[in-house]
């Protein structure tokens, strides 16, 4: 499902025009994006968690000069699903 999709539903069920719709989706993705680019995580209850996940340093190899270069700790976005939304999944 693409985010033309999700506004097109979001917009039958309501009956909200789409323009208003998108604006609303991308402010929300924005509001996310900030607040986890901030170290913040973002809770939705009922339907998951926007975390950030910590990555150990680790040794890499690059095979085309074929040396180790050391990748540093770094963190990553992840999504955590809540247990109810994951067992609707899992059926």
């Amino acid at each position: 499902m693409t985010k033309a999709d999700i506004v097109s539903e979001i917009s039958k069920k309501t009956g909200i025009d789409k323009s208003t719709v998108l604006t609303t989706v991308e402010a929300f993705m924005g509001v996310v994006k900030d607040s986890l680019a901030g170290g913040n995580n973002v809770y939705l209850r009922g339907f998951g968690s926007f975390i950030l996940k910590k990555r150990a340093p680790k040794t890499a190899r690059n095979i085309t000069k074929n040396t180790t270069i050391i990748i540093p700790e770094h963190y990553i976005p992840a999504f955590k699903p809540a247990k109810s939304f994951g067992n609707m999944v899992r059926k």
